[in-house]
């Protein structure tokens, strides 16, 4: 209504007034009156301010770590059971064929678990979902100190991708490697904009 009421259509105040009761009536607007809550202090919080990368970061760090959780729950629920008859029920359920060459390969891993290994898979699992999760929440709540924590947590882990690739090279362990520099040097760079503008 105010930007109506300030082109040259509106010269009088009858005008405004009938071209108001038109609007409502039609139902083109159903409130004009705008009041404002709280007043503006013009400050942007750092959350709201997180760049997109770091939002997409955050989202992957959450995503990975609700899956370890969900693989270390599952650990935890194989302790003290048969391994091979349990993934073939779970075969079963999604339908998966029971010959299949993957499936076989898999069995032949889990085979050589036992309960003493199967607990600290679990362990390990539930440390680095915790780990992953702590970074996730803290990068999307905008927290500066998640940005240190994941550049220090994600670099740690680069070594081992890299003797990980050196002893049997594979596509998959070349991505991994690849998005952990990436992430890093992103933080790295929002960091230090960061620090520059402040």
């Amino acid at each position: 209504m105010i930007f109506l009421c300030q082109l040259d259509t509106c010269t009088s105040v009858q005008d405004r007034e009938a071209l108001r009761s038109v609007i409502i009536a039609t139902q083109l607007v159903t409130d004009i009156e705008y009041t404002q809550d709280a007043p503006r202090t013009g400050k942007i919080t750092r959350a709201a301010a997180t760049p997109r990368g770091i939002r997409l970061i955050a989202a992957f760090k959450l995503f990975k770590g609700l899956v370890l959780l969900a693989v270390g729950i599952g650990a935890v629920k194989l302790l003290h059971k048969d391994m091979a008859s349990e993934l073939l029920r779970l075969a079963d359920i999604f339908r998966v064929d029971p010959n299949n060459h993957y499936i076989h390969r898999l069995l032949e891993r889990l085979a050589i678990l036992d309960a003493r290994k199967l607990r600290e898979l679990s362990v390990g699992t539930f440390f680095y979902s915790a780990l992953l999760l702590t970074e996730g929440t803290g990068l999307l709540l905008g927290k500066r100190w998640a940005e240190y924590f994941t550049i220090i947590a994600t670099s740690s882990f680069i070594p081992l991708e890299v003797y990980e690739i050196a002893k049997r090279v594979s596509a998959a362990k070349l991505v991994v490697l690849l998005l952990n520099i990436v992430v890093v040097a992103y933080l790295v760079i929002v960091l230090r904009r960061n620090h520059k503008n402040s």
